[in-house]
């Protein structure tokens, strides 16, 4: 089983491109997260959500395929290109993690010499 998908539908000129990756969250208790990104292909993202908390990869895995297999009915079709909003991911990761993403370097204070 794979931990992410890449789908596309071309339709009147149009490419919409749907990325789907499943990530660990924080805090080491086996919780894992789904986080899917859509819009159109070679663009910026329009749709970014998650879902979750589940209970390890292996029933977040399970409804990646669920989902590809009900984005194939639709007209969506495996892309081979590689995924293209990973950082976009990583971002809605840190949100649900908690934590801003920020250079950590900033807000760090230093012992005095």
């Amino acid at each position: 089983m794979s931990r992410s998908l890449c789908l596309t539908r071309h339709y009147l000129g149009v490419t919409t491109r749907i990325e789907c990756t499943v990530l660990p969250l924080a805090g080491e208790q086996g919780l894992w997260t789904l986080i899917c990104i859509a819009g159109m292909s070679a663009r910026q993202p329009t749709a970014i959500k998650a879902q979750g908390p589940f209970h390890g990869p292996l029933v977040v895995e399970h409804l990646l395929d669920d989902i590809a297999e009900s984005l194939a009915a639709q007209g969506y079709e495996p892309c081979e290109e590689p995924l293209i909003w990973q950082l976009h991911a990583q971002a809605q990761l840190r949100r649900l993690n908690g934590t801003g993403g920020g250079s950590r370097a900033a807000t760090q204070s230093w012992p005095d010499k």
